[in-house]
């Protein structure tokens, strides 16, 4: 059997973190997602993470049925530490090479194994960027988890049907070609590399 596509172990330790140093006065604050303050952010990388677990276990069912695109996510009183453990399981599922093939669902959409790695790669990566800059937090990505996520985004924007300035997650934040990977991966997420909260 063939080595795992990526390990996102990496990244989700990264992510939880920066899920560590987040204070409760900082829960309220402003992210970069549009309506997301930091705790509906945590709330947010808490459910993806049991629905990527679940993914790539094939364990298809509520977790994977539900679109992300409903209320907003409120974190239970325990995220601190359900956070880490299921970003743990997270990473754990994908380290089976079985993961990576066939098919599996997220967000309600049946999709091929590999294809979802690297959504949650991207996930990951600028779900970890925006936590990191709400919560004026350096951030570091995984360098391969890093190139998945772009590889991906940047698949996506030329996918047939869309303009070129249409990202799968919104319009793409133009930035220059020289610009750091990580700030041309948050351009396509439809994200402004040089977003500061709010004073």
């Amino acid at each position: 059997m063939t080595e795992p596509t990526l390990d996102l172990g990496p990244q989700a330790r990264i992510v939880a973190r920066l899920a560590e140093g987040v204070t409760d006065a900082q829960l309220t604050d402003g992210t970069p997602c549009p309506r997301y303050e930091v705790r509906h952010l945590l709330a947010h990388l808490a459910g993806l993470s049991a629905a990527f677990r679940d993914a790539g276990r094939k364990d298809l069912g509520a977790t994977t049925d539900t679109s992300p695109d409903g209320a907003l996510p409120e974190p239970a009183p325990g995220w601190r530490e359900d956070l880490p453990a299921v970003l743990g399981e997270l990473a754990e599922a994908w380290r089976d090479p079985r993961a990576w093939s066939g098919m599996t669902r997220a967000g309600g959409v049946d999709l091929p194994g590999e294809v979802a790695g690297a959504v949650a790669a991207d996930e990951l990566v600028v779900h970890g960027w925006d936590l990191a800059r709400a919560t004026g937090q350096d951030y570091v990505p995984d360098p391969a988890a890093l190139e998945a996520a772009h590889a991906f985004l940047l698949a996506a924007a030329a996918e047939p049907g869309r303009d070129g300035g249409e990202g799968i997650f919104g319009p793409v934040v133009p930035v220059p070609s020289d610009a750091p990977l990580l700030d041309r991966t948050v351009g396509l997420s439809g994200r402004d590399p040089g977003w500061t909260p709010r004073v």
